[in-house]
């Protein structure tokens, strides 16, 4: 009998860069959720253009706009909470499809009232509630539904490339809605927002619910809230980043309140210029999250290494002489920002017990976005007594701060406790580093 010599074998070609950073959008489901998310998004970033634009022709007043900001994000500091236990307890797929639509309906009031010349200043505080609301249950199951479609393995790259779409979506909403504000007026950019609501309605609809990787419900119990708070405390690597986030979150992500009234009084821009100045940081995050996703890191060195660089960024744009000079910064601020966010959120994802990743994750939304109803009117009154350039010289500072506190904190721990492994789930994965 012959025996066949079948010769070395040839080793599988390592992945490219291409691949590694796209490697999520192999997933059917998540390329379709992606699409349906990039439309939605582009039209949520002209909606917020628009608003700030509107309020400030509205008022003219830095501090209404940082009341407006305040108010639709105080829902998620108050409800952000009990938003992430019903995130671990629900459906999210028939829970998002819910929340996506109350989102466009929305956004169709208030494009109405503008286009027919009635909005006042209330109705769009009152809306700016129940869009804060909807978005304190929404933005837990949303972040954690990325989660079931790609699986463990492919979730550091699904966040980071789920924040690139949403600053690609800043790099184009703002300077559509800029020009449109200037050319068919302010009311149409909340219109188009709800029409683009239905693309991404339609994409969770058809997506294929048996390759979804469903983590378990959490059963309903008392006390579940409490729970989670003691086990984000009891974790240093879930800890760390919520504490940092929550002073940059506080101070650095109020670009809402300080742009607007940064481009208008500094540089004498209209809304084209802040449209232009918001889509600079969009071009920097895209480029940023792409470089990230390639190379999938996470942990607190390299989210240190990023406040730094926000807060480093942020000073030089304060201070930038004139205004295409604070709009290139703003491309170095976008990175920076990006990779933060990114980081954070996968480090606190790749670390948590799946049965609460729902609750870590609307915590990591109140250090984000909840925090803003402090920091939004206190932004607006620093700019109010001083001016526009210290309030993004406020925000600068407080990302250094956030830096040193973090590293200062990883330090202490290091050595002293190993970081927390998340419980047994179908698909295996180092849990995230301190360092």
């Amino acid at each position: 009998m012959s025996t066949v010599n079948a010769g070395p074998v040839t080793p599988p070609k390592p992945p490219t860069v291409r691949q590694r950073t796209f490697s999520s959008l192999k997933v059917p489901n998540y390329r379709l959720y992606m699409t349906g998310q990039s439309i939605s998004l582009v039209g949520t970033w002209m909606q917020m253009t628009a608003q700030s634009w509107l309020v400030l022709t509205l008022t003219h007043s830095s501090t209404a706009l940082g009341l407006v900001v305040a108010l639709q994000t105080l829902p998620v500091l108050l409800f952000g909470p009990y938003g992430g236990v019903i995130a671990d307890r629900a459906d999210k797929l028939r829970l998002m499809v819910v929340l996506q639509s109350m989102m466009g309906v929305l956004a169709l009031v208030l494009g109405l009232l503008t286009v027919f010349g009635v909005v006042r200043f209330w109705e769009v505080c009152a809306l700016a509630v129940l869009l804060g609301t909807n978005n304190a249950f929404e933005n837990s199951t949303r972040q954690s539904f990325v989660r079931e479609m790609v699986g463990r393995d492919q979730l550091r790259n699904a966040i980071t490339l789920n924040s690139v779409m949403v600053n690609a979506a800043r790099a184009v909403g703002p300077a559509v809605g800029g020009v449109l504000i200037a050319v068919v007026g302010i009311g149409i950019c909340f219109l188009l927002n709800a029409a683009s609501f239905v693309a991404v309605v339609t994409s969770l609809l058809r997506m294929d619910r048996s390759a979804l990787r469903p983590s378990p419900p959490t059963p309903r119990a008392r006390g579940q809230l409490r729970e989670g708070l003691r086990y984000a405390a009891a974790t240093p690597s879930i800890a760390i980043p919520l504490a940092m986030m929550g002073l940059v979150g506080l101070l650095a992500y109020e670009f809402q309140v300080s742009l607007p009234v940064f481009v208008e009084r500094t540089f004498h821009g209209g809304s084209v210029a802040f449209g232009f100045i918001t889509s600079a940081m969009g071009i920097g995050a895209v480029v940023g999250g792409l470089f990230t996703a390639a190379r999938g890191r996470t942990g607190l060195q390299p989210m240190i290494i990023a406040s730094a660089g926000l807060g480093v960024s942020m000073l030089a744009v304060a201070y930038a002489p004139v205004l295409a000079l604070a709009c290139a910064v703003m491309l170095l601020v976008g990175w920076a920002s990006v990779s933060f966010i990114a980081i954070g959120n996968s480090t606190i994802q790749l670390t948590s017990d799946p049965e609460k990743r729902g609750r870590m994750i609307a915590l990591w939304q109140v250090a984000f976005q909840g925090t803003t109803p402090i920091g939004g009117p206190l932004v607006g009154w620093v700019i109010a007594v001083s001016d526009p350039r210290s309030g993004l010289a406020v925000g600068g500072v407080s990302c250094l701060v956030a830096g040193a506190g973090g590293l200062m904190l990883a330090r202490r721990v290091a050595g002293r406790a190993a970081p927390v492994q998340p419980e047994s789930e179908s698909e295996s994965e180092p849990a995230a580093s301190l360092t």
